[in-house]
């Protein structure tokens, strides 16, 4: 016989305005279970887990808790007002028979000492005071909405290690793919205001959501079909038997009402990238970059070589330095000592983490647009910004919605919309899933992998880095950056370890370089050289190159004068077909100086 539930939710309804927001919602929680509830951004599902806890009033359907079951619930945005330091607020949700030590022990394993203030506390420490309190506790039932938000990756794999070894039944709503898989074994998915319940754990949902939703599409098509056969019927079948005829007339309007009230699913965001020419097949070089912030180093010797079509993804504990890597690599901020170029070509669209490119003052139209005009060019093609906004699910009213009133998903598709618009070769996405839903996400990688350029990505996301990356650079503590081929679990394997530990002594395994093309002649067993020609072309070549970078600054700042044209029609032409000219030798340059260094290497061993 089954157990009886800690808490049941059944048939909640709760309307928002003239749109219910939940209209037959459940949730039943047994001892021992492991739910996720997941849903779109804006679907419900902060408000049934408020609901849950019993935080939020509801209009319909019924509570129930066990009478001796003690709830604890994490939500988004913790209220810390009311105490001193961390240890008190941690301490304030244990029960008079919890051990009292176990909400400093939780502290201190998330990396906080106690003595915090809360008024002072960074998103991601807050979010660590707010789970030791509700974990201290040991409650029947845990609640846990968005735990791993502000998270790095270190505390990401801590916290799944104590979840899994909790006796509480945990609800969980999360973006995290890679944290529900590891953990959960039921599934409740909150969709038009309705739950559907999957006694599996989140591995399954997607193909199980793909199931359901197009059986809806097939009864939606039968539904029409019927439809259309009683009005035919209406306008040519009508006899003299009156009342067969009403009621065959009363099933019509049904029909028709049905189809009306039927709550069709949310569409599906549009992630196109506007793109750029091709940049040369050398994106990025570093070698031997280093950078200190005062007495701590942030990067040492650190030499990496990007090429077109990468996907590099880069890992580490907050405060490690990912966001200083990628502007050395990128050339935003210079290195102490080492170099770092780009290749020729480069064309680059950045996201970053903050979201600092968004100012809130702007409306959504001024974001998409530049404030200029109603129009968006996507890859040539002029699109109205309401079209562009639709293909982000943005409603048309929006246009003119000031950037501070958007939701976090909101602002997150939006900045995923403005960098996307950009033509680049380059993209450089720093945190790209925080607050997008599991639909939106996996657009973004269907859009990543289709797209001809390279990609630098910052993420605390293993699923998505195992689904985009080719290579992982992982911090590996006092400014030491280590690449391992392949997405964030090739790394695990290679390393022995994740993120939140250190590496064994075995040494990182390097990427395969770009094979070099095959030499016409057969190998011999004599090791093969580098022909004289072949060394002075790759001698000679990084002088030229620097030559033609050197001409084509000096081409694009004669081009920068904006009287030129309307002054010197016939030099204006002059210089846009020597541009030109320079950046395809420039690009053919670097192309002949990779494969020759590649080949060098290789031949070196």
């Amino acid at each position: 016989m089954a157990a009886p539930p800690l808490l049941a939710l059944q048939g909640i309804r709760l309307v928002f305005g003239a749109t219910p927001m939940l209209e037959a919602a459940d949730l039943v929680v047994a001892p021992g279970d492991r739910t996720c509830l997941v849903g779109r951004n804006g679907s419900g599902k902060s408000t049934l887990m408020k609901i849950a806890a019993g935080d939020l009033a509801y209009d319909g359907g019924t509570r129930f808790i066990q009478p001796d079951a003690t709830i604890r619930y994490l939500p988004q945005e913790p209220d810390f007002s009311g105490y001193e330091t961390t240890l008190a607020y941690a301490e304030a949700g244990l029960k008079p028979t919890d051990d009292p030590y176990r909400a400093m022990y939780l502290l201190n394993s998330l990396g906080l000492t106690g003595e915090e203030h809360p008024s002072r506390l960074s998103g991601g420490e807050g979010r660590r005071a707010a789970l030791a309190r509700v974990i201290a506790a040991d409650p029947d039932v845990l609640l846990l909405d968005e735990p791993t938000n502000h998270l790095d990756l270190p505390a990401i794999e801590w916290l799944e290690s104590e979840i899994a070894g909790l006796r509480s039944a945990v609800v969980i709503v999360s973006h995290d793919r890679r944290f529900l898989e590891d953990l959960t074994t039921s599934t409740v998915w909150l969709d038009r205001g309705r739950t559907r319940r999957l006694d599996r754990g989140f591995s399954h949902f997607e193909a199980w959501r793909d199931d359901v939703l197009d059986q809806e599409e097939r009864d939606r098509h039968k539904l029409d079909r019927k439809i259309v056969d009683e009005e035919h019927w209406l306008r040519y079948g009508v006899t003299a038997r009156r009342k067969r005829n009403q009621n065959r007339l009363g099933k019509l309007h049904d029909l028709r009402r049905e189809r009306k009230e039927a709550r069709r699913s949310v569409g599906t965001v549009t992630l196109v990238a506007s793109e750029a020419k091709a940049s040369g097949a050398l994106v990025i070089e570093a070698e031997k970059i280093a950078k200190n912030y005062g007495e701590r180093r942030i990067v040492r010797d650190f030499s990496t070589r990007v090429l077109r079509g990468d996907r590099l993804g880069l890992v580490g504990a907050n405060g490690a330095g990912k966001t200083t890597l990628v502007k050395l690599l990128t050339g935003a901020i210079q290195p102490d000592s080492g170099h770092a170029r780009l290749g020729a070509n480069v064309e680059m669209a950045t996201l970053d983490q903050g979201r600092a490119a968004l100012d809130p003052d702007w409306t959504l139209q001024d974001a998409l647009t530049g404030g200029s005009s109603d129009k968006v060019t996507i890859n040539g093609a002029t699109k109205h910004v309401v079209g562009y906004m639709k293909d982000f699910l943005f409603a048309p009213e929006q246009a003119r919605t000031p950037i501070s009133r958007l939701s976090g998903g909101e602002r997150g598709r939006l900045a995923l919309a403005r960098a996307l618009s950009l033509p680049s070769n380059l993209l450089v996405l720093d945190e790209p899933t925080n607050d997008l839903d599991l639909e939106t996400l996996e657009l973004l990688q269907e859009m990543i992998a289709d797209y001809p350029g390279t990609v630098l990505v910052v993420s605390h996301d293993r699923e998505f880095l195992d689904r985009v990356a080719t290579s992982v650079v992982v911090a590996e503590g006092e400014g030491l950056w280590r690449e391992y081929a392949g997405g964030y679990s090739d790394m695990v394997a290679q390393r022995g370890a994740g993120v939140g530990s250190a590496p064994p002594e075995a040494k990182a395994k390097k990427p395969e370089p770009r094979p070099a093309p095959a030499p016409a002649a057969p190998r011999v067993e004599a090791k093969r050289k580098l022909s004289f020609k072949e060394k002075h072309a790759l001698e000679t070549l990084p002088a030229r190159i620097e030559d033609l970078r050197v001409k084509s600054a000096q081409i694009a700042a004669a081009l920068a004068d904006p009287d030129l044209f309307a002054r010197d029609r016939a030099r204006f032409d002059k210089l846009n077909e020597a541009a030109a000219e320079v950046t395809q030798s420039l690009a053919k340059a670097e192309d002949e100086w990779l494969e020759l260094e590649l080949l060098r290497e290789e031949l070196e061993g």
